[in-house]
């Protein structure tokens, strides 16, 4: 029965933690929020499952790591240090490591704490003039790509293989798009912005979540500055300092010490600090990010000195081209990037105009009068006249086929004055999955019309979308994550299953004896059996428990050699014969 007298202290320690901290250790056994668990007692038994204790002994730090080791030798964890075990479900209140964790850490211990506590000895403070330059300029480039891979995402999420990495179709577009320079850099700064909750997930895709996007609109040094503090909380637990920061860096592949991928680990953690600019190629913090590694915040003066001066004004010339004539200002560069395609970037980059990116500007929103305001405001050449005639007629054609719902029927209607054109589309064998039909003097569909646009759109027609006055509405294409903050608080991802195991609680005794007799049941044990009389006496039977159902235990009694049936109510306790 030492089993279940480990489930039961365990459930009574469930029942004292809060729901945070509840939710943190459900998160760190990879627990599923959809667990069918009725009461603490059902938890207790999953956690002390050999499978679940072995998920939660990789992230533990050194420091719980050896005490919990101790504590399997005979010394029970005290302080601080048991009170973390304590939280994970792997010892009891009193430091004493459950059965099932034992055996977890008996098994895993030949490889888990190999090694000394300091593999080398740790780099200072980058100080070279070199070093710091390096450190700076792969904070703006690598600033600069992250949101080059962002851009790329609105435009068409990013494939995920099985794994839950990019597929390598995905890698290529991002090197072909010159988002990134190798295959390896896409899935660096894929984790990168994943994991400082700039791209969130689903089942197939990496997609820009909600932060991302307003990232986006941010001048480059805060885009730095709020990735780099979102880095430094996003690193794992184990890497984390009591005073907020990290430890030093040379001490994080052996930070924890159960984990076999924990240098590969660290080598990643590492490589994502290096190229934002924390740490240099050798691993020595910049002076910038001193702070940071100390809990503070970054010292964004030092680094505002070493970063490109950004500019705000292009060239426009005559062949529909722009030419930045350093780095542009993010949020200009955004909207110049959604009306033209950019070639090269570069110190300078440079951008081309055509009628398709104009009819994408205005298919997200822009009209002639708003692009011809933007790029004068910006053009240090003024509004060359072929660029002025490409607005003028892509604006002009742009509004012919003309997409709306129609309240009273639910349709989406399609209307224009061009016959040829609607006698093209009823028959475009492309937009057979909006299935047009003709009426007198349109086509009409009972697909929604943000769906008939979009298909209208990527056939090349000229499309705008409409509101019931006809006047034109713009819509948001790109598909955005569910908004979701790194390191947010489990305890509201597991705030149903919680309250489920809250409201189980509630009578825990009478729960914890249907589980001992259950269990007994399943076992056929001879149990001895406490019964309450009604006279107020109390009765022991010995029995071989059968069955239970209906509110009663049934069982043969062993001295009287005859079937009983006992009320639940009635019983008292029960124990094991030994």
């Amino acid at each position: 029965m030492a089993e279940t007298s480990a489930q039961r202290a365990l459930a009574v320690s469930l029942s004292a933690l809060t729901d945070t901290e509840l939710g943190r250790l459900f998160d760190e056994r990879q627990i599923s929020p959809s667990s069918t668990w009725r009461d603490m007692f059902d938890a207790a038994e999953a956690l002390l499952e050999p499978a679940s204790v072995a998920r939660g002994l990789p992230a533990l730090s050194r420091d719980e790591a050896e005490a919990l080791v101790a504590a399997v030798d005979g010394e029970a964890a005290t302080g601080r240090v048991r009170a973390d075990l304590a939280s994970r479900a792997l010892v009891d209140d009193a430091g004493t490591p459950f059965p099932t964790v034992a055996d977890a850490v008996r098994e895993a211990r030949p490889d888990g704490l190999a090694g000394p506590r300091t593999a080398a000895r740790e780099p200072g403070a980058a100080e070279s003039a070199a070093s710091v330059a390096a450190a700076s300029e792969a904070a703006f480039t690598n600033a600069a790509s992250v949101a080059d891979v962002l851009l790329q995402t609105l435009g068409s999420p990013l494939g995920r293989i099985g794994s839950g990495s990019l597929g390598a179709t995905e890698r290529r577009r991002l090197v072909d798009a010159g988002a990134v320079e190798t295959p390896a850099d896409a899935d660096l700064l894929v984790g990168l912005a994943a994991s400082v909750g700039l791209l969130g997930a689903n089942d197939r895709a990496w997609l820009v979540s909600p932060a991302g996007r307003e990232w986006l609109k941010l001048p480059t040094l805060e885009r730095w500055q709020q990735t780099a503090v979102a880095l430094r909380d996003a690193l794992p637990r184990a890497y984390r300092s009591e005073n907020g920061g990290w430890i030093p860096l040379h001490l994080w592949a052996g930070a924890t010490p159960f984990d076999p991928e924990a240098p590969e680990r660290a080598a990643l953690w590492t490589e994502r600090l290096t190229r934002w600019g924390l740490t240099d190629a050798a691993g020595r913090i910049t002076p910038w990010a001193q702070p940071l590694a100390e809990g503070g915040d970054v010292d964004t003066s030092a680094l505002r000195e070493l970063l490109p001066p950004e500019v705000d004004r292009v060239y426009l010339q005559n062949d529909l081209t722009a030419i930045a004539p350093g780095p542009l200002a993010p949020h200009l560069d955004v909207r110049l990037r959604s009306m033209a395609t950019r070639e090269s970037r570069a110190q300078a980059s440079s951008y081309r105009f055509s009628a398709a990116t104009i009819g994408a500007a205005i298919t997200a929103g822009e009209t002639a009068d708003s692009l011809r305001e933007f790029l004068s405001g910006i053009s240090l050449t003024g509004l060359p006249q072929p660029l002025a005639y490409v607005i003028e007629r892509t604006a002009a054609e742009h509004g012919r086929v003309r997409v709306m719902s129609e309240a009273a029927s639910s349709l989406t209607r399609v209307v224009t004055d061009d016959e040829t054109l609607l006698r093209s589309m009823e028959i475009d064998q492309s937009l057979r999955s909006i299935a047009l039909t003709r009426t007198d003097d349109a086509l009409e569909s009972h697909v929604s019309a943000d769906v008939v646009f979009w298909a209208l759109t990527d056939a090349h027609y000229p499309a705008v979308a409409v509101d019931e006055q006809g006047r034109p509405r713009a819509l948001e294409r790109a598909k955005l994550a569910t908004e979701q903050t790194p390191g947010a608080d489990a305890d509201e991802t597991y705030a149903p299953l919680i309250a489920r195991l809250r409201a189980g609680a509630e009578d825990s005794d009478a729960a914890w004896l249907e589980r001992e007799l259950d269990q007994a049941v399943r076992a056929r044990a001879v149990i001895d059996v406490t019964v309450r009389l009604p006279d107020g006496t109390a009765r022991v039977f010995r029995l071989e428990a059968t069955g239970l159902g209906g509110g009663r235990l049934r069982g043969r009694d062993r001295g009287a050699d005859v079937e009983r049936t006992l009320p639940l109510s009635h019983i008292d306790g029960v124990a094991p014969v030994a």
